[in-house]
């Protein structure tokens, strides 16, 4: 016969608190659509109207939503092996470092799979420091390098910086973007790490020019500190190379990436040169599940549709289009590279995005609040390039 159990210590002590709001923690401003689907570059909601999405599910949807070599390849190694953790070997992991070298410049040519561009940071950052023995950083005003501990003390803004310092984490080193001069002051003999996106994404798709990049490795090679390109957002052919550093020329010594690696499954990689992985040793790094083989073989299908389908150069001439459009709008500042993209406005982009969503197209905001960030997948086409364009017109005039 079935008896109560008798009740816990808590459940003696006081009764079950009424619920107070929904299960699901509201940390996130949403968009006004609740997504039922997806294809190309088009989100489904639930009462079946599509939208057209200029922000790529921030940045991830590479090649776009539901690619059918992606979809396969998931379904296909799901049905095989959903998971088993880096204690034992697969081949997927293996061919994803090897794809991911090849598509890198050299001489980086080691790999470390994660889950995340946060941990594909902290990796990294951690690397930098054991090889150099040093423990500063040197980061860039208004960089985005994500919310764990050591991420967190790169983050540009007040409310990171403080849960960095709540978590005992030294804050790093911030220099004006784009200042040559303070770069190459910063950097000396002590500092471990120079963290920098090539392409801001969350300050609103800002660039960094050639010199400041230059100016940052030669001073990194002047004094035996580790130059990272954190290049989540503006990485895996979404300015225009494989790489941000490759459009660039500027290689640094290692690169981080993530969002777009898999086109929607959660991987984050970092790539680094040999004299930084040559000395490593067994639990050096480690993450349970790194390189599980369903993102696996997500993000081999998803870095071959890219190559195949040439779309780094896809995102160059789109992104030009769009450019050019905006300029025939009458916007002045224009931000960005390949399909990375800011429009600077004379109101509030949160109001231009907002107006958006009567079009159902949807776009991103920034730290910035008069610039509007586009980042679609990269096979965009000039036709939804010219719809984004003609909403865009609407909503300004």
């Amino acid at each position: 016969m079935l008896t109560n159990h008798p009740p816990t210590v808590a459940e003696s002590i006081a009764p079950p608190l009424p619920r107070t709001g929904p299960a699901l923690l509201p940390v996130y401003a949403t968009m006004p659509l609740r997504a039922a689907s997806g294809h190309g570059s088009w989100l489904v909601d639930e009462a079946g109207h599509e939208w057209l999405d200029a922000y790529g599910g921030h940045a991830v949807a590479a090649t776009g939503h539901c690619h059918p070599d992606v979809v396969k390849a998931i379904q296909d190694q799901a049905a095989r092996l959903l998971f088993y953790s880096t204690a034992v070997p697969h081949p997927l992991r293996e061919d994803l470092a090897e794809l991911l070298v090849s598509l890198c410049p050299r001489p980086l040519d080691g790999v470390f799979f994660c889950n995340s561009g946060a941990e594909a940071n902290e990796n990294a950052l951690g690397l930098a420091r054991r090889v150099t023995g040093r423990t500063p950083v040197v980061s860039v005003a208004g960089g985005w390098h994500g919310r764990t501990v050591a991420t967190l003390a790169c983050t540009d803004g007040a409310g990171y910086e403080a849960s960095a310092r709540r978590a005992g984490m030294p804050l790093s080193t911030r220099v004006p973007f784009n200042d040559v001069a303070a770069i190459l002051a910063a950097v000396d003999a002590s500092v471990a790490a120079v963290l920098v996106e090539p392409v801001q994404g969350v300050a609103g798709a800002r660039d960094c020019s050639p010199e400041f990049l230059a100016a940052a490795r030669a001073a990194c090679d002047r004094t035996g500190a580790v130059l990272i390109f954190d290049e989540i957002q503006c990485g895996a052919g979404r300015s225009g190379a494989f790489t941000a550093a490759e459009s660039y020329g500027v290689i640094p010594d290692i690169i981080t990436m993530a969002k777009g690696l898999a086109s929607g499954l959660p991987i984050g990689a970092m790539v680094a040169r040999p004299w930084l992985t040559d000395h490593l040793k067994l639990g050096d790094l480690g993450s349970t599940f790194g390189g599980g083989p369903v993102p696996c073989a997500a993000a081999i299908a998803n870095l071959r549709v890219i190559q195949r389908e040439h779309l780094a150069a896809n995102a160059t001439a789109i992104g030009a289009h769009l450019v050019r459009g905006a300029r025939a709008l009458g916007l002045r500042t224009i931000q960005g590279r390949g399909l990375l993209i800011g429009f600077g406005l004379e109101r509030a982009a949160k109001e231009v995005q907002t107006a958006l969503f009567s079009h159902r197209i949807l776009t991103g905001t920034a730290s910035d609040p008069s610039i509007l960030r586009v980042m679609p997948p990269l096979n965009f086409s000039r036709e939804e390039a010219d719809l984004l364009l003609d909403g865009l017109r609407q909503v300004l005039a």
